[in-house]
C-alpha cells in the first residue's frame, strides 16, 4: 500500500448507513423529509476520465478480481478516480460481472460490507449493485436505511423489490412523493400504525395530478392491500379506495406496466369485485367498477396471468351489478357540477361496451374505448391481436393513438401499396421515450402487418425486447372490422361529433380559412 493510500484508508468519513441513521433521530418525530436526504457532493479527482469507455475500464479493473473486503475497493476506487458521478456505471459493471456458484458467498460478504461500512457513495452503490444480486432477508433493514438518501434510493429499492415488496414501497413513497395530501399518509406508512394507514389511506384525495400509476402501485405495495380489505371486509371506504387504486395503476396515458407489475393484481381485482355489492350505487362508484370492466375487457388487465375463464366470470359479475336498476339508473341522474354532468354522459355511452361480446373471438379486434372525463382519461384505438391488447403488450410507454388519428383518416386501411402507421406514441413525446409503427401491406387475399418499430427495451428492463412477428388476417375479415369501427360512433359524445364535421368539412374547403376576400 502505498503512502497516499494509508492517509485515505485513516481519512475515510463516518460509512454512510451510520450517517443515515444519525439523520434519522435528528429528524422529527424519526420521520424522513420528503423526497428523503441529499448527501454532500463528493470532491472528483484532480484529472477526469475523459470518455464512457474508460471510465467503464477502470471501474471493471477495480473489480477485477473481487477484493476481498470494502477497504481494498475504496482504496481501488480512490486510485482510479472513480467517484460518485459514476454510479450508474458501477452498478452496470456489477450486474454483468460473472460470478460462480462458489463465489457467491464472497460476493455477498463483500456486498454487506460496502452497504454496511462503506463511506462513499461510489463503493456503497456497488455493495447495493451486489445484494441486487444475491441479498438475503437480513439485509432489509440497511437497505431501507440506505435508500432514504436521494443518490442510493433506486439501487436500493431495486435491491429491497427482490426481497422485501412492502419496505421498497415505503422507501419508494418517501423518495418520490412531493405533494402534502399523501404525506399524512408516508408519515402512517413509515411509523408503522395500522390503524393510521387505514385511516390515511382512505383519506388523502385520489385525483390524477396526485396519482401516476406508479405511485398507486406503490400504495397498494406498502399497505398490503389485499390483506387490509380482509382484514376489514365491510369497509366501504377502503373498498372504494382499493377499486380507485386499480383504475390508477391500469391507467394507459401512464404506465400501465405497473399494473402487471404489481404481483398481488388478480388477487386484488378478485377482492374488489366479489365485494362490489357492498358500495352504494353512485357516480363515483359506477365510473370506478366500469373503469375496471373497460380494463379488463380490452384494456392491460387482459395481460395478467388469469386462470383460465377467470376474468370472464369477472366481467360478467361486473356487468349484472351495473345492470341492476339502482346502478343502470345512474346513466338518467340529472347532476349539478360539470364533472358529474360529464360522467353521467359517459356511463350513458360506455355503460354496456366492456359486456359486450365480440362476435368473432380471436383475430383482429378494433375498440374505441373512452375512459372517465372526470380523470381526463384519453380516448383511444384499442387493437386487440387474438384477445390480447396490443400497445400496452409491446409499447407500455402510452395509450394508443385516437379513432381521430387512426381511423378518420383510414390509416389502417390496407391499401395497394404498403404504408407505415404509428400506433401509438409514448406519452413524453416520441423525441424522449419512442414511438410503435408497423407497416400495413395487402398481400392477395390477405393484410399483413409487419416491420415494427419500436424502443429497444420494454419499460422497467434493460433487456432488449424481443422481436415481433409479422401478423397475417384474412382481407376480407381484415375490411370488415376495419370499416366498422370507422363508422362507429357510439362512444362520441356531441361536442367531438361537432368537432370532427367541422375539421372534416375545413379539409374539404379549406379556402374558407383563406384570409383573402371572396371573388
Amino acid at each position: 500500500m502505498s503512502a497516499q493510500e494509508e492517509r485515505d484508508a485513516l481519512t475515510f468519513p463516518h460509512a454512510l448507513y451510520d450517517h443515515a441513521l444519525r439523520m434519522l433521530r435528528e429528524s422529527p418525530d424519526g420521520v424522513p423529509p420528503r423526497r428523503g436526504y441529499s448527501l454532500p457532493q463528493e470532491p472528483g479527482p484532480g484529472d477526469a476520465l475523459p470518455s464512457r469507455d474508460e471510465a467503464e475500464n477502470a471501474v471493471r479493473e477495480a473489480l477485477s478480481p473481487l477484493p476481498d473486503d470494502s477497504a481494498t475497493l475504496h482504496r481501488r476506487f480512490a486510485r482510479l478516480g472513480i467517484g460518485d458521478r459514476h454510479k450508474h456505471l458501477i452498478r452496470s459493471v456489477v450486474s454483468h460481472l460473472p460470478l460462480q456458484a462458489g463465489q457467491h458467498d464472497a460476493a455477498r460478504s463483500l456486498g454487506r460490507q460496502l452497504t454496511r461500512t462503506g463511506t462513499t457513495v461510489s463503493a456503497v452503490t456497488a455493495g447495493l449493485a451486489l445484494l441486487i444480486r444475491l441479498g438475503e432477508s437480513e439485509d432489509v433493514p440497511y437497505l431501507s436505511a440506505l435508500g432514504l438518501f436521494r443518490e442510493l434510493a433506486r439501487p436500493a429499492i431495486d435491491a429491497l423489490d427482490i426481497l422485501d415488496r412492502r419496505s421498497a414501497a415505503v422507501i419508494w413513497l418517501i423518495a418520490h412523493t412531493r405533494h402534502d395530501e399523501l404525506r399524512p399518509l408516508v408519515r402512517a406508512l413509515w411509523t408503522g400504525d395500522p390503524q393510521a394507514v387505514r385511516t390515511e389511506l382512505e383519506a388523502f384525495s385520489a385525483a390524477p395530478r396526485l396519482l401516476g400509476t406508479t405511485a398507486a402501485r406503490r400504495i397498494a405495495e406498502a399497505t398490503r392491500l389485499p390483506d387490509l380489505l380482509d382484514q376489514h371486509p365491510s369497509d366501504r371506504a377502503l373498498l372504494a379506495r382499493a377499486g380507485r387504486l386499480l383504475v390508477r395503476m391500469g391507467c394507459t396515458r401512464d404506465t400501465p406496466t405497473d399494473l402487471l407489475a404489481y404481483h398481488d393484481a388478480l388477487t386484488l381485482y378478485e377482492s374488489v369485485v366479489k365485494r362490489a355489492r357492498l358500495l352504494p350505487p353512485t357516480l363515483d362508484h359506477h365510473a370506478t367498477l366500469l373503469s375496471l370492466a373497460l380494463d379488463l375487457s380490452s384494456g392491460p388487465g387482459m395481460l395478467l396471468d388469469w386462470p383460465p375463464g377467470r376474468r370472464a366470470a369477472l366481467l360478467e359479475s361486473l356487468g349484472r351489478l351495473l345492470a341492476e336498476p339502482q346502478w343502470a339508473s345512474l346513466a338518467d341522474t340529472d347532476a349539478d357540477e360539470a364533472d358529474q354532468r360529464l360522467r353521467v354522459g359517459w356511463i350513458r355511452r360506455t355503460g354496456r361496451q366492456p359486456f359486450m361480446r365480440p362476435a368473432t373471438p380471436g383475430g383482429l379486434r378494433v375498440e374505441i374505448v373512452a375512459g372517465d372525463p372526470v380523470d381526463r382519461e384519453p380516448v383511444e384505438t384499442r387493437i386487440l391481436l387474438d384477445e390480447r391488447p396490443l400497445v400496452p403488450a409491446v409499447f407500455a410507454r402510452g395509450p394508443a393513438h385516437s379513432p381521430d388519428h387512426l381511423l378518420d383518416d383510414g390509416r389502417l386501411r390496407a391499401g395497394p401499396e404498403p404504408r407505415e402507421v404509428q400506433l401509438a406514441e409514448a406519452y413524453c413525446t416520441e423525441g424522449c421515450c419512442g414511438a410503435l409503427y408497423v407497416t400495413i401491406r395487402r398481400d392477395g387475399d390477405h393484410v399483413v402487418w409487419e416491420d415494427w418499430r419500436r424502443p429497444p427495451t420494454m419499460p422497467g428492463s434493460r433487456e432488449p425486447a424481443p422481436e415481433l412477428p409479422a401478423y397475417r388476417f384474412d382481407a376480407t375479415a381484415y375490411d370488415a372490422e376495419i370499416a366498422r369501427a370507422e363508422t362507429d360512433r357510439s362512444w362520441s359524445w356531441p361536442a367531438r361529433t361537432m368537432a370532427r364535421l367541422i375539421t372534416a368539412g375545413l379539409m374539404e374547403r379549406p379556402e374558407l380559412l383563406s384570409l383573402d376576400p371572396p371573388a
